[in-house]
C-alpha cells in the first residue's frame, strides 16, 4: 500500500506541478510570441527560450514540454509518457502495459510498478518489494533496511524476520539457505544444503554438523572439517598453515598445501601448481585449458605458453593472446588494448589512462553491420549505431566514467550544452544551450532557430521566415508570398513568378 500510494501521488503532484507551470507561461508568452499557426497534421513548434519549448508531430503521435532549459520534460510517444524535473525525478511509463519506473535523484533512489511487481529501494540498503504471482493474499511480500531489518516470506519456511543485530531468522536469502542468530555476533547458525555451522563470537568458535559431516575451529589458531567421501580441510595459525582435500567424489579430486610463504602446492588431474618463497616465484600446469605458466614476483612478472600465451612486465608491458582474444597493456594503465575476433563477431577497445579517452569498435561481418563509441573526458562523446545513426555530445563529466542509463537520463541533459544526431542520409538534429539554437532537417524539409533574431521553416511548398519572433515575418504558401510586421496576422501580399520558391521542410518534432 505505501509503495502504491508513493508512486501515484508523488507521480500525480509531479504532473500537476508542470501543467501549472505550463498554464502560466503559456498565459505570460501567448501573445503577441504564440505558436506558430502549422496545420495539425504537420505538428507544432512553439518556443520561448530559455522557459518553453514545446514540439509536437501527430504522425509520431509524439509531443515533448520543456521547461527552463533540460529542468523540467513531459513527453508523449504513443502509449509511453515521461515526465522528469531533473535532476530530482525522472519517470517512465507505459499505459498500454501499466507499468513504470521512477528515479529519485539517481542513484539515490527508485521504484518499479506492474502488475506483477511493485518496489522500491533507496541506496540497495532500503528495500520493499511485492511480487503479485497471485492476486490477493498470495502475494509475496519482502522488506529490508540493510543490515538492521529483514523481513520476507519462504515459500519453503514461511515468514522471518531479522531485527540486526539482536535476534533474527532469514531463510533462502545472501546465498544461505537459513541464518538465525542472537545478539550477533555471540551466537550464530547457518544452514546451507544439508550443512549446519554454529558459531560462537563469529569467527572465533565455531562447529560443524551434518550427514557424515563434522568440523569444529577455534581461529586463527587451529580448524579442522570434513565430509566422508566429499572434502577434508584444517588450518592452523592461518594463514600460515592449510591443507585442504575437494572434490573427493568427482573425476577432479584437488589437494591444496600451503605453508607461507615457503611453499604452496595444488595437485589434482587437471592442474598442477607450486609457489616458493610466494609471491617470488612459481609454475602452473593446466592441462584442462593445456597451458603452462611461470611466475616471478606475481603478478608483476609472468609467462604462459600453449592456447593461451601471456608476456607480462608491469606496470611497462602485458600482452595475452587466446584462440580469439587480445589484449596488452602498454605503461599500465596509460594504454591497453582489447580485441575479440571471430567469424561472426569482431571488437576492438583502446583506453587511454582507462577512461580519459575510449574508442570501442564492433562488427558484425556476417550481417555488414558496425557500432563504435568513442568518449573524451570530460569534453565529449560519440557513437554510432548499428543502423549508421550518429550522435555527438558536449560536455561529458561522468558519461566516460560511468555509463549508465540512469546517468543519461536524469543528469546528463543538465551539462550538455551541445548535442548533434545525424544519419548518412542527412537527416540530422542539433541543440546548442538546450535549443537557444536549434536545427532540424529530414530529406529537403529543413527548420532552424537562433532565439530571439531568426527562426526558418522550409517545407513540401512552404517557406517561413521570422525576425524577432515574428516582429518582420516572410512567407510564401503555393507561390504566394506575405511580408508582414508587429506579429500582425495579415500584411502585404504578392504572387511570386514560376519556379522562384524557395526549397522546403517538414519538422521532425522531435527533442535534439
Amino acid at each position: 500500500m505505501f509503495l502504491h500510494f508513493f508512486d501515484t501521488q508523488g507521480s500525480r503532484m509531479l504532473q500537476r506541478s508542470v501543467f501549472i507551470v505550463t498554464v502560466i507561461i503559456t498565459l505570460l508568452t501567448v501573445s503577441p510570441l504564440r505558436a506558430e499557426e502549422q496545420p495539425a497534421e504537420k505538428g507544432t513548434v512553439f518556443t520561448f527560450w530559455p522557459l518553453v519549448d514545446y514540439r509536437t508531430s501527430p504522425r509520431e503521435h509524439f509531443s515533448n514540454l520543456s521547461l527552463l532549459g533540460p529542468l523540467i520534460k513531459v513527453q508523449q510517444q504513443g502509449d509511453e509518457r515521461t515526465v522528469a524535473v531533473r535532476p530530482l525525478v525522472y519517470r517512465e511509463a507505459d499505459r498500454q502495459s501499466d507499468s513504470s519506473t521512477t528515479d529519485y535523484l539517481y542513484p539515490i533512489a527508485s521504484s518499479e510498478s506492474s502488475p506483477a511487481v511493485t518496489t522500491l529501494q533507496v541506496l540497495k540498503l532500503y528495500q520493499a518489494n511485492i511480487y503479485r504471482r497471485d492476486e490477493g493474499p498470495a502475494a509475496e511480500k519482502s522488506t529490508m533496511l540493510f543490515p538492521f531489518y529483514i523481513s520476507g516470506v519462504s515459500k519453503k519456511y514461511g515468514p522471518y524476520t531479522s531485527v540486526f543485530p539482536i535476534y533474527g531468522d532469514i531463510y533462502e536469502r545472501f546465498w544461505r539457505d537459513e541464518y538465525h542468530y542472537v545478539l550477533f555476533p555471540l551466537y550464530g547458525r547457518t544452514v546451507n544444503k544439508g550443512t549446519t555451522t554454529r558459531n560462537y563470537l563469529y569467527p572465533i568458535f565455531s562447529l560443524i554438523s551434518g550427514d557424515h559431516e563434522w568440523g569444529f575451529q577455534c581461529w586463527p589458531l587451529y580448524g579442522q572439517a570434513e565430509k566422508d567421501g566429499v572434502y577434508r580441510r584444517r588450518f592452523a595459525l592461518w594463514p600460515i598453515f592449510m591443507q585442504e582435500e575437494r572434490g573427493l567424489d568427482t573425476d577432479n579430486p584437488t589437494r591444496k598445501l600451503m605453508v607461507l610463504p615457503f611453499y604452496a602446492a595444488t595437485d589434482s588431474p587437471e592442474l598442477t601448481n607450486r609457489y616458493y618463497l610466494w609471491p617470488f616465484f612459481g609454475y602452473a600446469n593446466d592441462r584442462r585449458n593445456k597451458v603452462d605458466e611461470t611466475y616471478y614476483l606475481w603478478p608483476f612478472i609472468m609467462t604462459a605458453r600453449g592456447e593461451r600465451t601471456v608476456n607480462r612486465i608491469l606496470p611497462f608491458y602485458d600482452e595475452e593472446r587466446g584462440k580469439e582474444t587480445l589484449k596488452y597493456w602498454y605503461l599500465w594503465p596509460l594504454y591497453r588494448h582489447d580485441e575479440i575476433t571471430s567469424a561472426s563477431f569482431v571488437e576492438k577497445n583502446d583506453r587511454i589512462l582507462y577512461f580519459l579517452f575510449t574508442d570501442k569498435r564492433e562488427q558484425w561481418p556476417v550481417d555488414g553491420k558496425e557500432r563504435r563509441q568513442m568518449a573524451l573526458w570530460p569534453l565529449f562523446t560519440f557513437d554510432r549505431d548499428e543502423h549508421g545513426i550518429k550522435n555527438f555530445a558536449f560536455l561529458a563529466p561522468l558519461e566516460p566514467i560511468v555509463s549508465r542509463p540512469g546517468i543519461e537520463q536524469s543528469w546528463s541533459p543538465l551539462w550538455r550544452i551541445y548535442v548533434q544526431r545525424w544519419n548518412d542520409a542527412g537527416d540530422s538534429a542539433v541543440s546548442f544551450l538546450w535549443n537557444l539554437y536549434w536545427h532540424e532537417r529530414r530529406g529537403h524539409d529543413l527548420a532552424y532557430e537562433f532565439f530571439p533574431l531568426l527562426a526558418y521553416r522550409s517545407e513540401a511548398d512552404e517557406t517561413d521566415v521570422r525576425l524577432l519572433k515574428g516582429l518582420v515575418r516572410y512567407r510564401v504558401v503555393h507561390g504566394k508570398a506575405t511580408l508582414s510586421f508587429l506579429w500582425l496576422p495579415f500584411g502585404i501580399s504578392w504572387q511570386k513568378a514560376a519556379g522562384t520558391a524557395a526549397p522546403v521542410a517538414t519538422e521532425t518534432g522531435g527533442e535534439p
